[in-house]
Protein backbone atom coordinates (compact mmCIF):
# COMPACT_ATOMS: atom_id res chain seq x y z
CA UNK A 1 0.00 0.00 0.00
CA UNK A 2 1.13 3.26 -0.78
CA UNK A 3 0.55 5.16 2.55
CA UNK A 4 2.76 2.30 4.28
CA UNK A 5 5.27 2.42 2.26
CA UNK A 6 5.46 6.56 2.35
CA UNK A 7 5.35 5.69 6.38
CA UNK A 8 7.79 3.16 6.51
CA UNK A 9 5.00 1.37 8.34
CA UNK A 10 2.53 -1.72 7.29
CA UNK A 11 -1.08 -0.54 7.56
CA UNK A 12 -3.29 -3.63 8.65
CA UNK A 13 -7.06 -1.77 8.15
CA UNK A 14 -8.50 1.07 6.21
CA UNK A 15 -11.40 2.66 7.49
CA UNK A 16 -13.39 5.31 5.26
CA UNK A 17 -14.42 7.90 7.75
CA UNK A 18 -16.24 11.49 6.88
CA UNK A 19 -14.64 14.23 5.78
CA UNK A 20 -14.93 17.57 3.12
CA UNK A 21 -16.05 17.47 -0.11
CA UNK A 22 -12.61 17.41 -1.62
CA UNK A 23 -10.64 14.17 -0.49
CA UNK A 24 -11.48 10.67 0.15
CA UNK A 25 -10.34 10.11 4.09
CA UNK A 26 -9.52 6.97 5.98
CA UNK A 27 -7.82 6.22 8.69
CA UNK A 28 -5.53 3.84 8.76
CA UNK A 29 -4.80 1.36 11.47
CA UNK A 30 -0.51 0.28 11.25
CA UNK A 31 0.70 -3.08 12.79
CA UNK A 32 2.28 -2.22 15.98
CA UNK A 33 0.29 0.17 16.74
CA UNK A 34 -0.82 3.27 16.19
CA UNK A 35 -3.07 5.28 13.68
CA UNK A 36 -3.05 7.97 11.05
CA UNK A 37 -5.22 9.84 8.52
CA UNK A 38 -4.85 9.29 4.75
CA UNK A 39 -6.76 11.79 2.46
CA UNK A 40 -6.48 11.48 -1.44
CA UNK A 41 -7.88 14.18 -3.85
CA UNK A 42 -6.47 16.81 -6.83
CA UNK A 43 -6.23 19.67 -3.92
CA UNK A 44 -4.39 17.90 -1.06
CA UNK A 45 -1.08 19.64 -2.21
CA UNK A 46 -2.77 22.64 -1.60
CA UNK A 47 -4.73 21.83 1.88
CA UNK A 48 -0.73 20.79 3.08
CA UNK A 49 0.19 24.23 2.16
CA UNK A 50 -2.46 25.91 4.04
CA UNK A 51 -2.05 23.61 7.35
CA UNK A 52 1.66 24.75 7.17
CA UNK A 53 0.35 28.69 6.97
CA UNK A 54 -1.73 27.89 10.10
CA UNK A 55 0.50 26.06 12.12
CA UNK A 56 2.82 28.73 11.25
CA UNK A 57 0.69 30.98 13.61
CA UNK A 58 1.06 28.76 16.42
CA UNK A 59 -2.02 27.28 15.98
CA UNK A 60 -2.89 23.20 17.24
CA UNK A 61 -2.71 21.57 13.55
CA UNK A 62 -1.97 18.08 12.55
CA UNK A 63 1.42 17.05 11.58
CA UNK A 64 1.76 16.06 7.77
CA UNK A 65 3.30 12.33 8.18
CA UNK A 66 3.98 12.13 4.40
CA UNK A 67 2.70 13.18 1.09
CA UNK A 68 2.85 12.29 -2.65
CA UNK A 69 1.03 13.61 -5.65
CA UNK A 70 -2.30 13.06 -4.61
CA UNK A 71 -2.28 11.55 -1.35
CA UNK A 72 -1.97 13.58 2.10
CA UNK A 73 -1.11 11.44 5.45
CA UNK A 74 -1.86 13.55 8.77
CA UNK A 75 -1.20 12.78 12.44
CA UNK A 76 -4.58 11.75 13.94
CA UNK A 77 -5.22 13.63 16.64
CA UNK A 78 -7.48 13.60 19.48
CA UNK A 79 -10.81 14.44 19.69
CA UNK A 80 -13.20 12.70 22.45
CA UNK A 81 -14.10 15.99 23.75
CA UNK A 82 -16.87 19.03 23.21
CA UNK A 83 -16.82 22.09 21.78
CA UNK A 84 -19.05 23.32 24.24
CA UNK A 85 -16.37 23.31 26.54
CA UNK A 86 -13.56 24.64 24.51
CA UNK A 87 -15.12 27.63 23.62
CA UNK A 88 -12.67 29.94 25.76
CA UNK A 89 -9.76 28.00 24.13
CA UNK A 90 -11.00 28.50 20.30
CA UNK A 91 -11.34 32.60 21.49
CA UNK A 92 -7.29 32.56 22.38
CA UNK A 93 -6.66 30.32 19.17
CA UNK A 94 -8.40 32.90 16.71
CA UNK A 95 -6.56 35.45 18.21
CA UNK A 96 -3.39 33.99 17.18
CA UNK A 97 -4.63 33.13 13.91
CA UNK A 98 -6.19 36.29 12.93
CA UNK A 99 -3.07 38.86 14.02
CA UNK A 100 -3.07 41.26 11.82
CA UNK A 101 -0.77 41.59 8.41
CA UNK A 102 0.14 44.11 5.65
CA UNK A 103 -0.03 42.21 2.43
CA UNK A 104 -3.84 42.10 -0.12
CA UNK A 105 -6.83 40.12 0.63
CA UNK A 106 -6.88 36.45 -0.94
CA UNK A 107 -4.61 33.38 -1.67
CA UNK A 108 -2.01 32.67 -3.88
CA UNK A 109 -4.04 29.30 -5.55
CA UNK A 110 -7.81 28.85 -5.92
CA UNK A 111 -9.45 26.44 -3.94
CA UNK A 112 -13.01 24.30 -4.09
CA UNK A 113 -15.97 22.70 -1.97
CA UNK A 114 -16.90 19.46 -4.66
CA UNK A 115 -17.20 21.46 -7.97
CA UNK A 116 -17.87 25.00 -6.35
CA UNK A 117 -15.14 27.11 -7.20
CA UNK A 118 -13.48 29.21 -4.82
CA UNK A 119 -11.84 32.06 -6.52
CA UNK A 120 -8.90 33.08 -3.68
CA UNK A 121 -7.54 35.79 -6.61
CA UNK A 122 -5.20 38.83 -4.29
CA UNK A 123 -6.81 41.91 -4.32
CA UNK A 124 -6.10 45.40 -2.68
CA UNK A 125 -10.15 46.03 -1.49
CA UNK A 126 -11.89 43.96 0.44
CA UNK A 127 -15.12 44.88 -0.44
CA UNK A 128 -13.76 43.97 -4.21
CA UNK A 129 -12.64 40.94 -2.86
CA UNK A 130 -15.96 40.37 -1.43
CA UNK A 131 -17.93 41.37 -4.05
CA UNK A 132 -15.92 39.57 -7.16
CA UNK A 133 -14.80 36.56 -5.29
CA UNK A 134 -18.06 35.49 -2.72
CA UNK A 135 -20.77 36.70 -4.36
CA UNK A 136 -20.93 37.81 -7.96
CA UNK A 137 -19.09 34.92 -8.98
CA UNK A 138 -22.58 32.64 -8.13
CA UNK A 139 -25.08 34.67 -9.90
CA UNK A 140 -24.64 32.29 -12.97
CA UNK A 141 -25.92 29.63 -10.35
CA UNK A 142 -29.10 30.51 -8.83
CA UNK A 143 -31.99 31.26 -9.74
CA UNK A 144 -32.86 34.71 -11.09
CA UNK A 145 -34.97 35.95 -8.47
CA UNK A 146 -32.03 35.27 -6.26
CA UNK A 147 -29.68 36.40 -8.57
CA UNK A 148 -30.99 39.60 -9.02
CA UNK A 149 -31.42 40.64 -4.97
CA UNK A 150 -27.58 39.25 -4.81
CA UNK A 151 -26.61 41.73 -7.70
CA UNK A 152 -28.52 44.76 -5.90
CA UNK A 153 -26.31 43.91 -2.48
CA UNK A 154 -22.95 43.89 -4.73
CA UNK A 155 -23.59 47.26 -6.04
CA UNK A 156 -24.23 48.68 -2.39
CA UNK A 157 -21.44 46.24 -1.02
CA UNK A 158 -19.40 49.53 0.34
CA UNK A 159 -22.02 51.10 2.44
CA UNK A 160 -21.70 47.58 4.40
CA UNK A 161 -18.29 46.55 4.58
CA UNK A 162 -14.55 48.10 5.08
CA UNK A 163 -12.97 48.27 2.19
CA UNK A 164 -9.21 47.94 4.29
CA UNK A 165 -10.11 45.89 7.39
CA UNK A 166 -6.83 44.33 8.43
CA UNK A 167 -5.78 41.51 6.26
CA UNK A 168 -6.33 38.03 8.74
CA UNK A 169 -5.20 35.03 7.91
CA UNK A 170 -8.53 32.85 7.97
CA UNK A 171 -9.61 29.07 8.31
CA UNK A 172 -11.92 29.88 5.98
CA UNK A 173 -14.36 26.46 7.00
CA UNK A 174 -14.64 27.04 11.03
CA UNK A 175 -17.00 24.76 11.77
CA UNK A 176 -17.84 22.81 14.88
CA UNK A 177 -17.01 20.02 12.61
CA UNK A 178 -13.56 20.90 11.68
CA UNK A 179 -12.53 22.03 15.32
CA UNK A 180 -10.98 19.01 16.85
CA UNK A 181 -11.77 19.04 20.80
CA UNK A 182 -10.11 16.74 23.53
CA UNK A 183 -11.22 16.83 27.22
CA UNK A 184 -11.92 21.17 27.06
CA UNK A 185 -8.74 22.14 25.14
CA UNK A 186 -8.71 22.17 21.02
CA UNK A 187 -6.62 19.47 20.02
CA UNK A 188 -6.76 20.92 16.57
CA UNK A 189 -7.96 22.71 13.59
CA UNK A 190 -8.26 20.66 10.25
CA UNK A 191 -9.81 21.06 7.22
CA UNK A 192 -9.02 24.55 6.28
CA UNK A 193 -10.35 26.76 3.02
CA UNK A 194 -7.92 29.01 3.82
CA UNK A 195 -7.15 32.73 2.57
CA UNK A 196 -6.27 36.07 3.81
CA UNK A 197 -9.19 38.51 4.82
CA UNK A 198 -11.57 40.21 7.40
CA UNK A 199 -11.37 37.90 10.77
CA UNK A 200 -15.22 38.68 11.03
CA UNK A 201 -15.58 35.71 8.35
CA UNK A 202 -14.29 33.03 10.40
CA UNK A 203 -17.02 33.80 13.19
CA UNK A 204 -19.81 33.96 10.82
CA UNK A 205 -19.36 30.76 9.50
CA UNK A 206 -19.06 29.35 13.18
CA UNK A 207 -22.32 30.46 13.50
CA UNK A 208 -23.84 29.02 10.66
CA UNK A 209 -23.64 25.55 12.30
CA UNK A 210 -22.69 26.01 16.05
CA UNK A 211 -23.85 28.44 18.87
CA UNK A 212 -21.14 29.87 20.30
CA UNK A 213 -21.93 31.86 23.84
CA UNK A 214 -21.91 35.68 24.05
CA UNK A 215 -18.37 35.55 26.32
CA UNK A 216 -17.03 33.81 23.08
CA UNK A 217 -17.72 36.73 21.34
CA UNK A 218 -16.89 39.27 24.06
CA UNK A 219 -13.01 37.45 24.25
CA UNK A 220 -12.93 37.94 20.30
CA UNK A 221 -12.69 41.51 20.58
CA UNK A 222 -14.20 42.59 17.75
CA UNK A 223 -15.03 45.93 15.94
CA UNK A 224 -17.99 48.01 16.30
CA UNK A 225 -20.80 46.71 13.46
CA UNK A 226 -19.91 43.61 13.54
CA UNK A 227 -23.02 42.04 14.26
CA UNK A 228 -24.48 44.08 11.16
CA UNK A 229 -21.76 42.47 9.19
CA UNK A 230 -22.28 39.09 10.05
CA UNK A 231 -25.69 37.95 7.19
CA UNK A 232 -23.01 39.32 4.52
CA UNK A 233 -20.36 36.96 5.31
CA UNK A 234 -22.50 34.05 6.16
CA UNK A 235 -24.03 34.56 2.70
CA UNK A 236 -20.89 33.48 0.61
CA UNK A 237 -21.15 29.87 2.68
CA UNK A 238 -25.51 29.50 2.53
CA UNK A 239 -24.60 30.17 -1.06
CA UNK A 240 -21.97 27.17 -1.19
CA UNK A 241 -24.98 25.08 0.46
CA UNK A 242 -27.60 25.98 -1.83
CA UNK A 243 -25.06 25.19 -4.85
CA UNK A 244 -23.86 21.82 -3.65
CA UNK A 245 -27.54 21.17 -1.56
CA UNK A 246 -30.01 22.69 -2.66
CA UNK A 247 -33.42 22.70 -0.53
CA UNK A 248 -33.32 24.45 3.30
CA UNK A 249 -30.14 26.38 1.97
CA UNK A 250 -31.59 28.04 -0.62
CA UNK A 251 -34.05 29.37 1.51
CA UNK A 252 -31.60 30.14 4.24
CA UNK A 253 -29.56 32.23 1.53
CA UNK A 254 -32.97 34.32 0.52
CA UNK A 255 -33.52 35.25 4.09
CA UNK A 256 -30.33 36.09 4.96
CA UNK A 257 -30.75 38.28 1.95
CA UNK A 258 -33.69 40.07 3.65
CA UNK A 259 -31.76 40.30 7.15
CA UNK A 260 -29.85 42.43 5.27
CA UNK A 261 -32.32 44.70 3.82
CA UNK A 262 -32.68 43.25 0.26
Amino acid sequence: MRAGHLLGARVESVTQISGGSLSSVSRLGLIGGGTAIAKTGSLVAVEATMLEALRGRGLPTPTILAMEAELLILEDLPAAGRLARAWANLADILDHLHLPTAGGYGWDSDYAFSNVAIPNGRKSSWVEFWSDNRLRCHLPHVDRHLGDRLEQLVRRLGDFLPDHPPAALLHGDLWGGNILVNDVSISGLIDPAAYYGHREVDLAMLSLFDNPPVAFYEACGLEEGWRERQPIYRLWPLLVHARLFGGSYVRQASACLGEIGF
